[in-house]
Formats: structure tokens, sequence, C-alpha cells
């Protein structure tokens, strides 16, 4: 099933999209922090996941259709 909020184009997003994507979360809505945390806003939180499970499982790339609702819509967000 499409997500309305899909990304348009390839069916695999890259790692660098991910990246992408995160870096203008962050600089929408800057990480909050205390001495002991930081916290990224939830856009960023759940493609941080992804991230670290494709830098763990050294994928460049993961297919769209096994994104969550939630990634897929941080992705698009992200381009709006």
């Amino acid at each position: 099933m499409k997500h309305p909020n899909a990304v348009s184009g390839n069916r695999d997003v890259s790692i660098a999209q991910i990246e992408n994507a995160i870096n203008v979360w962050r600089n929408r809505n800057p990480a909050t922090s205390d001495e002991e945390v930081t916290v990224l806003c939830a856009e960023a939180r759940c493609l941080a996941n992804l991230y670290g499970s494709m830098i763990f499982n050294r994928a460049t790339a993961v297919p769209r259709e096994t994104l969550t609702e939630a990634q897929l819509a941080a992705l698009a967000g992200a381009q709006a």
C-alpha cells in the first residue's frame, strides 16, 4: 500500500536521503537537552533509528515499502 505522503521517485531510499531528512528536521526543530540527555524531535528520532540500523548493517539503501508510516511521513515532510 502506497503511503499518501510517500516521497516520489525511486523505490529505494538511500542513506544520504535519510541523513539529509534528519538534518532538515534538526534544523526545523532543534534537539532539546539538559545536562544528561539530548532529545531529537519525533521525526528526526524515527529516521535516526533507521539510519543507525542502516549503518550497522552497512546498507546504502532500503526499499521504500519497508519503511513505517512515521518514517515515510518524516521523509515527505522534510521535502516540504
